[in-house]
């Protein structure tokens, strides 16, 4: 399918690239190379000191919906995907990592599933992990089961992402975070905009060793925290709370807990729960059981247990009889015998 020419494409896709080239080739060309072809294609160079540039050049000579952004300085993904999307005002924006190949179909597939979905605001897909690791990525595909996924993590992976400009408004990449900024953003959109992930792989993404989730990890378990935390305030738990590291671990699992952590994270749950009732800002059902299987996960993977533990398992807490009968053994063993 041949370019469309009318002046205003229906599209904008947005990729920012810092000395991606080994791969912003191959990225590229299964942008250009998508069967939906009515987009304007922004790469935003941030300050490469590697043959980046010319690469890009390249395209822009010889594409005319391949434009570039060149920051003078690097000012990392979250203000350079920012420049772009202030650059452009078509009613559909798409992000694309410069290191990754979008599925031919990928385009054509979410905007057939927006157009038909009004309501919809944002669309992600699931991806194939290749390179140094190989998997499948892959999210929950519902709004609300989507809205509590963003309780324990970005429940949308973000170089799959295509939403409405419209949906988005004034919210932008959070430019205080090193990494995280997308698990921000979204975070913060679905509390207006309905989400949804199509079921079908139209991403392959790129597993190496400068992804920049792997290069600053204990920058990404900050943002983490505080993006949750952030989360949490839908319910009333404020930043002060004292109890706000167990409101978390309710929601996210913490592993090798104390056992008196362990009963505060339980007791928080119970809480959170009844906060909700009262909210309705999450689906009931689908809360309760995203808390109760971080619970049973929390439970078993508690540091140490005692007779003492057992008993309040068993009398207080709720949880026992939820919970596998082969945790109940392994219970039994260790509170006797540790």
């Amino acid at each position: 399918m041949l370019p469309q020419t009318h002046e205003m494409p229906e599209l904008s896709v947005i990729m920012p690239a810092y000395n991606e080239e080994l791969f912003l080739e191959e990225a590229i060309q299964s942008i250009l190379g998508q069967s939906f072809s009515d987009f304007q294609l922004t790469i935003v160079n941030d300050n490469s000191t590697d043959g980046t540039q010319k690469i890009i050049e390249r395209f822009v000579q010889s594409d005319p919906r391949v434009s570039c952004i060149q920051n003078t300085t690097n000012l990392g993904p979250a203000k350079s995907r920012n420049l772009a999307i202030d650059g452009t005002n078509t009613p559909f924006i798409a992000f694309m990592d410069a290191d990754d190949i979008a599925v031919s179909t990928r385009f054509e597939k979410q905007l057939a599933f927006l157009r038909k979905n009004p309501t919809i605001g944002v669309c992600g897909s699931w991806s194939i992990v290749f390179g140094d690791k190989k998997a499948v990525l892959s999210n929950d595909v519902d709004h609300e089961k989507i809205k509590v996924g963003f309780l324990s993590h970005c429940a949308v992976h973000n170089p799959t992402v295509m939403l409405r400009r419209s949906s988005l408004g004034a919210l932008r990449f959070d430019e205080k975070m090193m990494v995280g900024e997308d698990y921000s953003l979204y975070s913060q959109l679905i509390a207006t905009a309905k989400f949804h992930n199509l079921p079908e792989k139209l991403m392959y993404y790129r597993w190496h060793q400068n992804n920049i989730s792997q290069t600053r990890i204990t920058a990404l378990h900050a943002s983490e925290l505080a993006i949750r935390s952030k989360q949490l305030s839908n319910l009333g738990i404020r930043p002060e709370d004292p109890n706000l590291q167990n409101y978390i671990y309710t929601v996210s699992l913490k592993r090798r807990q104390s056992q008196e952590s362990t009963i505060k994270t339980i007791r928080c749950g119970q809480r959170l729960l009844e906060l909700n009732r009262d909210l309705a800002y999450f689906d009931q059902k689908i809360l309760e059981k995203h808390i109760h299987t971080v619970l049973i996960r929390t439970i078993r993977n508690t540091a140490k247990y005692n007779r003492s533990f057992l008993k309040y398992l068993k009398n207080e807490s709720g949880f026992f009889a939820k919970m596998p009968k082969v945790d109940f053994v392994v219970l039994f063993l260790k509170s006797f015998f540790n």
